[in-house]
């Protein structure tokens, strides 16, 4: 009878700085894997660096990945916490005679180094403690690998097929330094095999360790996971993503005001497709994703696609979600809002924003009760001559039964027409004098919102200013 293997995958991050887009995507494309096979996904903190790892972006990471919504089974695995299990392999490789204690100091390794380099040889170790007899451990040395001197190290990317590196390329790799600390080739293989990881999925700038990797695997006695390594992700300008091309951390996305839905249809789509379909649930995601359509050519970053990608979940998502979700942005700039107020407003600002920032922004009109006008629009709009118009739309305002956006367009055309304008020669004064500004959400939408009594007050606030312009002519 056939065993049925579960796909267990892992995002395995380095906590000494902030996840990034890279980081997001290798951890989003091994989640999506592990949730189309119905399969487990990881999160390993590679924290063996002592001096560099810090506890601030554990909880970053942590964060990151929660707020993506890329949920892992069980609880964060940190590797500082296996120091004993790594040890405990090197020293099987050396009772094995599979590694052996290397006593060439940083100076003499340096030397050799150069002297290849000038004669053009590749830099690698030239093997000469690996024989040494009677080795002691009391001396300061570092633990190397024995890398086989004959054969070929191979394994199969999903994407690249069989990849093959001669062992006489590959060095006697250290796995603990002088200080007796453990190496990433090393702890990586350990963790990656006692897991019980079927799939390995990261970045393409590692299929360089792979090999040396595939050598440990087999030296300690595992069978290595199958590996797809996917392609770095650039900016428009073809060059390596940075900070230039756009957040460097990927909370800086979310305080910018990018839904994570959003965030993470981008991120599926650097370097994965299905068709020519551009937007996707998660559900759709996890039901579509394979590696086969990962592609191996360099993925392009856009912030002006992540801004499109945005409005469209805008645009289709819940309204009292969306306002749930927009409210601390309102509260940032308006600390009395409210979950209500920000439902209220919603449906005017869900059309027209990419961001959450952009929405908050939108609902400045209705918590502004001293409207401070844009220079321009003041000088063009609040004018003597749209008086008049102004002083009927106040008495619309005023008699108008009921104040619904289909009364008052219905209502405006009348009085357009009866006027001899075009109903924008209306609109546009009231819009400046509701928010200040020429562009705003519908004038109609904001009445109906703001109420007949604080659209009265703000429409005659402007027509004072426009008889004072009146009566400084006369």
């Amino acid at each position: 009878m056939t065993q049925v293997v579960i796909v267990k995958t892992r995002f395995a991050p380095s906590p000494t700085g902030s996840l990034h887009l890279g980081g997001a995507r290798t951890a989003l494309f091994n989640w999506l894997f592990a949730r189309s096979k119905n399969g487990e996904f990881v999160l390993r903190i590679e924290d063996t660096d002592k001096e560099r790892s810090k506890p601030e972006y554990v909880e970053e990471i942590i964060e990151s990945l929660k707020w993506l919504g890329l949920d892992w089974d069980g609880e964060p695995y940190f590797q500082s916490q296996k120091t004993a299990l790594y040890q405990e392999k090197i020293e099987t490789l050396l009772s094995e005679d599979k590694a052996y204690r290397c006593y060439c100091t940083k100076e003499v390794l340096d030397t050799k180094r150069s002297e290849m380099m000038k004669a053009g040889e590749k830099p690698m170790y030239d093997r000469t403690c690996r024989d040494l007899e009677g080795q002691e451990s009391s001396r300061p040395h570092v633990v190397r690998f024995k890398t086989p001197l004959t054969g070929a190290a191979s394994f199969v990317d999903t994407l690249r097929g069989v990849v093959e590196v001669g062992n006489d390329e590959l060095d006697d790799l250290i796995i603990r330094r002088t200080d007796g600390s453990v190496t990433y080739n090393l702890v990586v293989v350990v963790d990656d095999a006692e897991m019980g990881i079927t799939s390995v999925i990261r970045g393409d700038d590692h299929i360089a360790n792979t090999p040396k990797q595939v050598n440990l695997y087999k030296g300690l006695g595992y069978e290595p996971p199958e590996f797809t390594h996917v392609s770095m992700i650039l900016g428009k300008d073809k060059k390596r993503l940075s900070k230039r091309h756009g957040a460097e951390s990927l909370l800086e996305y979310r305080d910018e005001g990018y839904l994570p839905a959003a965030l993470v249809n981008m991120l599926a789509r650097l370097g994965w497709g299905y068709g020519d379909q551009e937007l996707f649930t998660r559900e759709e995601l996890v039901e579509k994703f394979t590696l086969s359509k990962i592609t191996m050519s360099p993925a392009v970053f856009d912030k002006e696609k992540l801004d499109w990608l945005n409005a469209q979940h805008i645009k289709t998502m819940d309204n009292n979600e969306l306002a749930r979700l927009a409210l601390p942005f309102v509260q940032k700039r308006h600390p009395h809002a409210t979950q209500e107020d920000a439902e209220k407003l919603i449906p005017l600002l869900k059309e027209r924003s990419r961001t959450l920032v952009e929405m908050a922004e939108g609902m400045d009109f209705y918590f502004t009760r001293e409207i401070r006008y844009e220079q321009k629009a003041e000088k063009k709009f609040l004018t003597e001559k749209g008086l008049k118009p102004l002083e009927r739309v106040m008495e619309l305002i005023e008699n108008c039964s009921d104040l619904d956006t289909e009364t008052l367009d219905r209502e405006f055309r009348k009085l357009a027409e009866n006027l001899g304008l075009k109903l924008k020669e209306i609109a546009q004064p009231v819009r400046v004098a509701l928010t200040g500004k020429t562009v705003s959400p519908g004038v109609f939408e904001m009445i109906n919102v703001l109420g007949r009594r604080e659209s009265l007050n703000r429409l005659k606030a402007a027509s004072d200013i426009m008889r004072s312009i009146e009566s400084t002519v006369k």
